[in-house]
């Protein structure tokens, strides 16, 4: 018989990593796991791994989702902690900041660091002085991102609290004075019907930027007018859920590394100064968007379809090696490499399909998962949630439906006013494409998502040709026109872009049984939303079960999703039964 993957082991084997970046030849990045435990600073010089812990964790929570927590500097590590949001010298112990607001998306110049703070009402951009512990507030606006000093040059991203920085960003310059606001400020990218991020000042003291104005998220440079530096269909940017990402580096010799990607695989390109492009050797299919370069390469986060992620060296030398730092070890089971399938539905979907695992037959019960975001995409990497249900005999279909990103502007704002409507036709020609071609059984089709997933899953049993036989809605969003009020100040405008008269989830409405599972400490998608839906399918007799889960927020981890995923599993293997019976 084949092997189960235990919930209980992934959990155990958990590896987060994330924030990477570079200084003075050493690597440093952000990790989470079993063995450091939770947000601890890890770096790798030459002598090896050297852990720094921090007393309460480090993170924050700006924006909702958070920004780069930390820098590296030649007076030390400045960085921000979980439990305040303040930005500390940590080799000091001395706290630059001392408000009640969060703090984050850390950068240095000359012993100046520059961070965003979030207040109520707007964002403040900060120029704190490490040597005397002056504070200058400098610019202020609804939201703001990407502070970049170079001398007296100020960059930043901003937007509008009425759109989301996806959608219509824009990058702006000024001069730095201190004691005084930013001068002589000078819009450069961005605006209405482009989305503009990710500003940093290149060696040759030049502005670059990302900018969709082609329609794919592409590297600009600025030299009093914008001009496209690599111009390629290819998305080298990722949504800015989080401030801080760095989806390209400055390499020596005038070269720039770069993320390019279209669907679920990721490459890095890089650029020469005479623009010529060349695809870097590597031993990953996705990468997360934080490169940072070193003396003789450039450090990445990577994973395979079959290996979780790694902290790794790529040269850049044209010899195609790779240096380990970091790894979570190599899974006890093999994971099969899933098959990148096209769709026909509207327009051409993407779908990564997942088989059953090894002695299970085909066709299998099926679990088509919509992604959350909803402006996230599938990525071709080890995910061992999939690999617990396909151990079990089950095929499994991540869908990347419209409004997903890799695949350019105008995939990404499909969604836009019709959600709950595109997104869920596109699941539903997946399932049946997957059903129609002998993958998997007619009477046995499943969706589950989480967060924005799980609201396409609950309008998916909605509809009257629904080929789902149950739903699982982790996290789920319920109401979209309540939620532009009650989501983060971050998110509301991603509420009301999205939402239409017709998009909240009608209990009157589903047709199919229902798993909800929701954290009570969740502050992105509302609990009282989702109590107040379990009441009304439990009346109607279509409530499977409402794991409401004690001390949990919006995203699971630890006993938290192994409930989630047990209970999961039994829902589907009760249906399967009761099929059966």
């Amino acid at each position: 018989m084949a092997e189960h993957v235990r919930a209980e082991d992934l959990t155990r084997r958990g590896l987060s990593l994330d924030w990477l970046s570079s200084h003075a030849g050493a690597v440093l990045w952000v990790e989470s796991s079993a063995e450091t435990g939770p947000d601890v600073l890890m770096s790798l010089a030459d002598e090896g791994a050297v852990r720094t812990t921090l007393p309460a964790g480090i993170g924050n929570r700006l924006h909702a989702y958070g920004a780069r927590p930390y820098l590296a500097t030649s007076a030390g590590i400045v960085a921000t902690r979980a439990g305040d949001g303040q930005v500390w010298n940590l080799g000091t112990g001395t706290r630059l900041t001392d408000t009640e607001h969060q703090h984050g998306d850390l950068t240095a110049d000359n012993g100046r660091v520059c961070c965003v703070r979030e207040g109520p009402d707007g964002d403040d951009l900060l120029v704190i002085d490490t040597a005397t512990g002056g504070v200058d507030v400098v610019h202020r606006a609804p939201f703001l991102a990407a502070p970049h000093l170079h001398g007296n040059r100020l960059a930043w991203t901003q937007w509008a609290d009425d759109v989301m920085p996806w959608d219509a960003a824009e990058v702006w310059v000024g001069r730095y004075r201190p004691g005084a606001r930013v001068e002589d400020r000078r819009r450069v990218a961005g605006g209405p019907g482009e989305a503009a991020h990710q500003p940093s000042w290149g060696r040759d003291g030049h502005l670059y930027l990302l900018s969709d104005r082609s329609g794919w998220w592409n590297l600009y440079r600025w030299r009093h007018e914008l001009e496209s530096v690599a111009p390629m269909a290819a998305e080298c940017g990722a949504a800015p859920w989080e401030s801080g990402y760095a989806s390209y580096a400055f390499l020596d010799r005038g070269r720039i590394a770069m993320i390019a990607e279209n669907g679920p695989r990721s490459r890095i390109v890089v650029v020469e100064p005479d623009g010529a492009v060349g695809e870097l050797a590597m031993p990953f299919t996705s990468v997360k968007p934080f490169l940072a370069p070193t003396p003789h390469g450039v450090a990445v986060i990577g994973a395979g379809p079959d290996s979780g992620p790694r902290v790794a060296v790529l040269s850049t030398d044209g010899s195609g090696t790779t240096r380990m730092v970091r790894s979570g070890g190599t899974p006890p089971y093999t994971a099969r490499e899933p098959t990148i399938l096209t769709v026909d539905s509207t327009e051409p979907l993407t779908v990564l399909v997942h088989p059953p695992g090894p002695g299970h037959g085909s066709p299998a019960p099926l679990i088509v998962r919509a992604h959350p975001g909803p402006t996230d995409n599938n990525r071709l990497r080890l995910d061992e949630e999939v690999q617990f249900f396909t151990s079990r005999g089950f095929t499994l279909a991540e869908v990347d439906y419209r409004g997903s990103t890799g695949y350019g502007r105008r995939f990404r704002t499909a969604l836009d006013g019709r959600w709950g409507d595109l997104d869920v036709d596109d699941c539903i020609a997946a399932a049946r494409h997957l059903v129609e071609n002998g993958q998997a059984q007619a009477d046995a089709v499943f969706i589950a998502g989480a967060s924005a997933g799980g609201y396409t899953a609950l309008r998916a049993v909605s509809r009257s040709d629904t080929p789902f036989a149950l739903a699982v809605a982790r996290s789920a969003v319920v109401h979209p026109n309540r939620w532009v009020t009650t989501a983060p100040r971050f998110q509301r405008a991603h509420a009301a872009t999205l939402a239409h008269h017709a998009a909240d989830v009608d209990p009157a409405a589903v047709r199919r049984p229902v798993l909800l599972i929701h954290g009570r400490d969740d502050d992105v998608a509302p609990l009282d939303d989702v109590s107040e839906l379990a009441d009304a399918l439990r009346q109607r007799g279509l409530l499977v079960r409402f794991v409401d889960l004690p001390g949990v927020g919006h995203y699971l981890s630890g006993p938290g999703l192994v409930t989630a995923l047990t209970s999961e599993l039994a829902a589907y293997e009760q249906y399967l039964s009761s099929r059966s019976a």
